[in-house]
């Protein structure tokens, strides 16, 4: 059986009849990158179309990458407490979403929280022990309590006047959970000044479509299945819309027997251990569905779905129902209602 998510608007703008698709692809942000779309006959994409996506995405790493030292955000993290620092305007409109998400989710997002994430592997600085390294041991009691206490004492401020943030000392931004999302919403604004209406862009497995296929089809993208979850398939017509995924089951370590989260409770700097096993959101920008899905897999499927209800957020939760693989799933009301059908 095949589910199927479908928009809620559909443009009237079909892909030129003939048209082709080109495709391109690359690296960043250690992942892969590509780009589908449809030219109209006889009419090639851009010149330098690849060099000039490739470009956009090596402008949002060297503003917003953590593991970049050299960075606008790397140097931002090494600079001294009490500085003021005037950021990129896609910098600082990123960094302020993102404390945005944080403050709706009652800080279940914490953008400034990547001491916590570092101390945990997941980052670029652990005193040179990643999760997969021979030498990791995850925090104690003593190293969770200490972590929390130093989330509380130092807050970042911005200033949007000045298009500033304050650093106030031990800061470390992480925008790893929006900074992909809002890559991918760069590249399609790019396409659109270009003139390229249809077209299905993806960097790390967030994805946003416009427009239509050649052959009248929207852009089909399957949600991610779980193996051995049995629940049925399920795809969605990426018609200016974007989708993104926070899960448990790609990104984890396993330490002593015992399996720890990827994704971080900022609050109790400790991983999520809430019986969720992905939460997918669909929203018309992916820097948003890239964020909230964070926010939401952090919360629980209790929390999330009532702070998605709230916010009108398109949201499916897939919990786990046991110790092993079988899964069952909540819908959102906005999610629901794009449910079409089942084939």
């Amino acid at each position: 059986m095949r589910r199927v998510l479908l928009p809620n608007h559909i443009a009237s703008d079909p892909a030129p009849a003939g048209a082709a698709v080109h495709d391109f692809t690359g690296h960043s942000m250690g992942t892969t990158w590509s780009v589908r779309l449809a030219a109209p006959p006889g009419k090639p994409a851009p010149d330098g179309l690849h060099a000039l996506l490739q470009e956009q995405l090596d402008i949002v790493v060297a503003e917003m990458s953590h593991w970049e030292p050299d960075s606008n955000l790397g140097r931002f993290n090494r600079a001294a407490a009490g500085s003021w620092h005037v950021l990129p305007r896609a910098f600082f409109d990123v960094l302020t979403f993102a404390v945005d998400v944080g403050r709706l989710s009652g800080e279940a997002y914490d953008p400034s929280a990547g001491h916590i994430v570092n101390r945990w592997g997941f980052g670029p600085d652990n005193a040179g022990k990643r999760h997969s390294d021979n030498s990791y041991t995850p925090p104690d009691a003593n190293d969770i309590r200490l972590l929390r206490e130093q989330r509380q004492a130092a807050r970042i401020q911005l200033d949007p006047d000045r298009r500033r943030a304050l650093q106030p000392g031990g800061v470390q931004l992480d925008l790893s959970a929006v900074a992909k999302g809002y890559s991918v919403d760069r590249l399609a604004y790019f396409l659109s000044h270009h003139g390229v209406k249809h077209f299905l862009v993806e960097v790390g497995g967030e994805l946003r479509g416009a427009g239509m296929r050649p052959d009248g089809q929207p852009w089909w993208v399957e949600l991610e299945p779980l193996p051995g979850s049995g629940l049925d398939d399920m795809v969605l017509a990426l018609h200016g819309l974007s989708v993104a995924t926070s899960g448990d089951y790609r990104k984890f370590v396993m330490h002593e027997g015992r399996r720890y989260a990827h994704t971080i409770d900022p609050r109790t700097a400790m991983p999520v251990c809430n019986g969720l096993a992905s939460v997918t959101v669909v929203h018309p920008q992916c820097m948003a569905a890239d964020a909230w899905s964070t926010a939401l897999t952090v919360l629980g499927p209790e929390q999330g779905l009532a702070l998605a209800e709230r916010q009108g957020l398109a949201a499916r939760f897939v919990l786990r129902t046991g110790d092993g693989p079988a899964c069952t799933e909540l819908f959102s009301s906005a999610m629901r209602a794009m449910l079409d059908e089942e084939e």
